[in-house]
């Protein structure tokens, strides 16, 4: 299997609902705030290198480790889960000592490359042949680097009311998300004890 155009924009189609980087925009917006200055290339490269790195070496790594795809899935729907709880209350639970910049975490990593995003990665390989992901990923980053990029612009254009709707919106689609996550991965998870 080699480069097909269908399933380049099937898997480009598939991994940009899983990283709903629009969705995203409230949280960027809030981040933003939280540290200033976000990088939006070095958030987009390192997205990517983390996408690409566990495309080709994610089950040998979580097997090394000795954790299967079901518990990773099941570990980063806590993450979408209190993300989604930020977004919903409007409460702060990511806290980090004195952060000079969210780029890396939690933009690039669990944000944009998180175990949804993975886990995806995962299941798309017994679907599609490599290039066509590779493809996908490379649009979806593309995307990705100009959201983060107008962030500032996206949140003029919204307003406050616009913004706090997105964000209590995109929160309960998030909260929805780490939901379905969870009981997908913990049923298997569960037949394999």
């Amino acid at each position: 299997m080699g480069f097909n155009v269908n399933d380049a924009l099937s898997a480009f189609l598939i991994l940009f609902a899983v990283i709903d980087i629009p969705g995203s925009i409230p949280i960027i917006v809030s981040l933003r705030k939280k540290v200033g200055h976000v990088q939006s290339e070095k958030a987009t490269v390192v997205a990517g290198i983390i996408m690409i790195v566990f495309l080709f070496l994610g089950e040998s790594i979580l097997n090394l480790l000795g954790v299967d795809v079901q518990s990773f899935a099941i570990a980063g729907s806590f993450v979408i889960f209190f993300l989604a709880l930020e977004m919903i209350l409007g409460i702060t639970l990511y806290k980090e000592e004195s952060p000079s910049t969210a780029s890396i975490v939690p933009i690039a990593f669990p944000l944009i490359a998180g175990a949804g995003t993975m886990t995806s990665l995962v299941s798309l390989q017994a679907e599609f042949a490599m290039i066509n992901i590779i493809i996908a990923i490379v649009l979806n980053m593309i995307v990705v680097y100009v959201v983060l990029k107008n962030t500032e612009r996206l949140e003029r254009l919204l307003g406050p009311g616009g913004l706090s709707v997105l964000r209590k919106v995109f929160g309960i689609i998030l909260l929805a998300i780490a939901v379905k996550l969870f009981f997908t991965n913990l049923i298997p998870l569960l037949q394999t004890v």
